[in-house]
């Protein structure tokens, strides 16, 4: 069954499925008069039906290069057999069937065409003509049949699309019209039933996606005949009638309101509680067809007390009508929130649910549609999740079927709208689950976006308090899903309480440390957001300002023995510096010159182990407050930096050494930054670590490093975490 797709509510693009007509796939009649039972074809996949292969079948048994004569000699006996004569009746009967069984093979097809048998099987739609007066009374040998055989033939034939519009032409359609009402003129014989089922048949395959054809049999008078045989004693001919008004209620509006005037609604609503699957298979596709689109028919379909039978459906061992039932609920769903409520309460979430994890690809679809729908109330979501439908929702995200999927994520969007369904979306998984999944098309990653969205807003009051509650009691897997989920999910006023006062960052610090992959992956990219959620713990975006304020003596004076009343020796050369600039810079010049140490009365002092570029460039901050830090010297100058405990300039450092950290050099940097107290490089290191934990899994060493970070990791965010509280409770005030 071919589906497309409406915008759902809330802005939300989801596919609603419609029904096409369906082509019977017709079968040839078995020896004698026996007919088997014609069987419908799904238009799922490709865009239009063919016939069985015909692997037994007469086509098979002539060789190719005779068929183009096989049925000319077929098509002259039937333009030549015109007649109520017994031998002529049975010779056209005999063609009628030779072409059928040759129309089955659909490669056959376009040779009975070319060799002009649609002509001659509609010349015998009809019964010959009458000499006299006196034939009428007389005995009429075949009566029906070889209409029935030319009905079935023609039918085949409409298989092809290209094939439908040369056989309305050839005048078919009034034909066919005509031998609908044959039981009013007859009795009731198998006869009768067999000619009447295959001018339906044959109305069905020529209709198919042809909305010319489809108004044509209108016009023609054939839609009252149709609704009368609804009620006609032979199941066959039931079938066969409800299928063609399926057909011809797919997307004609015209069609719809003459079938429903003709007061066909309440016989299709006792066909929807047949026993036999074929009968209520069929009802179910006509009402879907007649509601589809058109809201007043929607109206009066519920009215005329459809809803219980079609729930009913949902539990037939029918699939086909299982799946039809589903549909047909989600549209009736979308009609206001009363049917909504109506339609759970009569009972249709539990057998939908259990539709959800059936192997039939096409009902998990229709089902997760038709609760997609019921889940846009209120009260049904939590009811929905109550009786076990979250798991297999979420379950379907895994499909590779973009509808599928696209269903499966729309009423999860609408189950989360529920503040009760919330700890259970955690509880399942549901949040890593969202978040993981890999979505086939845009509007399903929309629509999953916004999921998350809303599941976001709501974790605050009774629902936060219910999550930390089964963080401190629920299960170890329980415990570590609500960390995981409220680090991507709370809001940052309440990381502390979550994080520190509950413990939730031992939860996720503890999964890095898991000998599970899936589960480092889960806590780093956790920690990660987490992190980012926290404004004061974001990576440095730009150098940061020296933290002591201070009066600089300026560029003039670098290096010149102005005024000089200190000199320093770096690699054998002199630089001339000034105490006054010294002192003020650091701990470390004040505890030089001011100290103990030997250099506070020298003159000269030596400084071994820099190089002239690196001590030129610290002395240049000093008395400036800024320097340009290039890559290739960030390193040094940090150690320098570090040794003369300028924080500012080891801020510098860190930002310009931060630039460069990469999956390769990430361990060194982090152990540069331990050596040298670099907490701003650290940090990043960190950050980045937990950025790009995947990739960095795959490398050697990474378990190594991990390990020897963890407690690290530990102190950042409690750190960090405590001090974003602080800061934003001091906003606050």
């Amino acid at each position: 069954m071919e589906q497309k797709r409406k915008p759902e509510a809330h802005s939300l693009k989801t596919r609603v499925q419609e029904r096409k007509g369906l082509k019977r796939k017709l079968e040839a009649a078995a020896a004698g008069d026996k007919e088997e039972e014609h069987k419908v074809r799904e238009i799922s996949s490709s865009p239009s039906p063919s016939p069985l292969p015909c692997s037994d079948s007469f086509a098979t048994q002539i060789n190719h290069q005779n068929l183009t004569i096989e049925v000319a000699t077929q098509v002259d006996i039937l333009n030549s057999t015109f007649s109520w004569n017994e031998s002529h009746r049975a010779s056209a009967k005999r063609a009628t069937h030779v072409l059928a069984e040759l129309a089955k093979n659909e490669e056959v097809v376009n040779i009975i065409v070319d060799g002009g048998a649609v002509t001659a099987l509609v010349k015998h739609l009809q019964a010959p003509p009458f000499i006299s007066d006196d034939d009428e009374s007389a005995p009429k040998p075949f009566e029906h049949e070889v209409e029935k055989g030319s009905a079935f033939a023609l039918g085949l034939l409409a298989v092809k699309p290209e094939h439908q519009q040369l056989i309305v032409d050839a005048g078919a359609l009034s034909h066919l019209v005509d031998l609908l009402k044959r039981q009013t003129h007859g009795s009731n014989s198998r006869a009768v039933n067999s000619v009447i089922r295959r001018a339906a048949d044959a109305i069905t395959n020529l209709a198919h996606e042809n909305s010319n054809i489809k108004t044509r049999v209108r016009l023609e008078g054939g839609i009252p005949p149709l609704v009368e045989l609804l009620e006609f004693t032979d199941t066959k001919v039931q079938r066969a009638a409800a299928g063609a008004l399926r057909t011809l209620a797919f997307k004609n509006d015209e069609n719809k309101n003459q079938i429903v005037e003709c007061n066909a609604l309440p016989t299709l609503i006792l066909m929807l509680r047949s026993e036999d699957a074929a009968i209520h298979y069929e009802a179910v596709g006509v009402i879907g067809n007649l509601v589809h689109s058109s809201p007043n028919i929607k109206k009066d379909v519920l009215q005329a007390g459809a809803l219980q039978p079609v729930i009913g459906l949902l539990s037939s061992l029918c699939s086909e009508s299982q799946r039809e039932a589903a549909l047909l609920l989600g549209q009736f769903a979308a009609t206001d929130s009363d049917c909504k409520v109506h339609i759970v309460q009569r009972g249709a979430v539990r057998p939908l649910i259990e539709m959800l994890q059936s192997p039939d690809l096409q009902l998990r679809e229709m089902a997760a549609f038709a609760l997609g729908r019921l889940a846009q109330d209120t009260h049904n979501q939590a009811g929905i999740a109550h009786n076990g439908g979250l798991q297999p929702l979420l379950k379907l995200l895994d499909s590779k079927n973009g509808s599928l999927q696209h269903n499966a994520a729309f009423a999860l969007y609408g189950l989360a709208d529920n503040e009760d369904n919330v700890s259970d979306f955690i509880k399942v998984g549901g949040i890593q689950k969202l978040q993981d999944g890999e979505f086939i098309v845009q509007a399903t990653k929309d629509c999953v976006a916004k999921t998350l969205k809303r599941l976001e807003e709501k974790v605050h009051g009774r629902v936060l308090s219910h999550l930390l509650y089964l963080m401190r009691v629920g299960e170890k897997v329980i415990q570590r899903r609500v960390s995981l989920a409220l680090a991507h999910l709370c809001s940052p006023d309440d990381q502390r309480t979550i994080f520190i006062d509950n413990n939730g960052l031992e939860s996720l610090v503890g999964l890095l440390g898991s000998a599970n992959v899936k589960q480092q992956l889960d806590g780093s990219a956790a920690l990660y957001k987490l992190a980012n959620k926290a404004s004061s713990l974001s990576p440095m975006d730009a150098a940061p300002p020296s933290p002591t304020p201070q009066v600089y003596l300026g560029e003039q004076y670098v290096n010149s023995a102005t005024l000089s009343d200190v000199t320093f020796l770096v690699e054998g050369r002199r630089f001339y510096a000034h105490r006054i600039a010294l002192l003020a810079s650091s701990d470390a010049f004040r505890a030089m010159f001011d100290g103990g140490y030997r250099e506070k009365d020298a003159r000269d002092i030596e400084i071994p182990n820099i190089r002239w570029e690196v001590f030129e460039l610290m002395m240049r901050f000093i008395y400036t407050g800024s320097v340009d830090v290039t890559l290739d010297i960030a390193q040094d100058l940090l150690r320098a930096a570090d040794q003369y405990l300028l924080e500012g300039l080891k801020r510098l450092c860190e930002y310009a050494i931060a630039q460069d950290v990469s999956l390769e050099n990430v361990s060194t940097m982090y152990e540069l930054s331990e050596n040298f107290h670099a907490m701003s490089l650290r940090d990043i290191c960190i950050l980045f670590i937990l950025e790009h934990f995947e990739k960095l899994s795959e490398r050697p060493g990474h378990a190594h490093l991990i390990q020897c970070i963890i407690p690290e990791i530990r102190n950042y965010f409690t750190r960090a975490l405590t001090k974003s509280n602080h800061q934003r409770n001091s906003n606050h005030l």
